[in-house]
């Protein structure tokens, strides 16, 4: 398995994450939340402009790959003693086969490298992931809605691993 930044300097890079974030996020988030609010999610969260201004502020994005084949991808940036994970997604026919515990090994790792104590991430209310979150030890410690304009709120829980003390 292979995880491949990707650089605010390679155009052609972002472009190809843009197309992978739109084409997973469509697939799972559609009969969640809807079309209409799912296709302005993608729009002002995974569109290559935004992806752009996420890179030029601090965010890691990386593809994840297996012998050159996309899986999925995910992002994350510091915040505070915590490193926020902001996007966690694989293709529908590349989930449960274990790639999203060697996903978390990489995020612990990349934690531990930013002094961070913790990752916390949203996830939708709706959202079926949240029994894995919780099997890969992640705790509930809030609910929060945000106003993502346009008339959409993302209706989330908040997730935390906290993670062990460095020796």
């Amino acid at each position: 398995m292979e995880f491949r930044k990707i650089e605010l300097s390679d155009k052609a890079s972002v472009k190809k994450l843009s197309q992978t974030a739109s084409e997973i996020v469509k697939e799972y988030y559609d009969p969640i939340i809807g079309a209409r609010q799912n296709d302005y999610m993608i729009e002002k969260f995974q569109s290559v402009s935004a992806i752009t201004h996420q890179l030029e502020t601090g965010y890691q994005y990386y593809l994840v790959l297996e012998e050159g084949e996309i899986l999925g991808f995910l992002a994350f940036y510091p915040r505070g003693n915590a490193l926020y994970l902001s996007k966690f997604y694989l293709y529908q026919e590349k989930r449960g086969k274990g790639y999203a515990r060697k996903m978390l090994a990489f995020l612990t790792e990349a934690a531990k490298k930013e002094h961070c104590q913790a990752i916390e991430l949203n996830v939708n209310k709706n959202n079926s992931t949240t029994v894995i979150y919780e099997k890969l030890g992640f705790q509930k410690i809030r609910s929060e809605k945000n106003d993502i304009g346009n008339g959409f709120y993302m209706d989330d829980y908040v997730y935390q691993l906290v993670l062990p003390p460095e020796p």
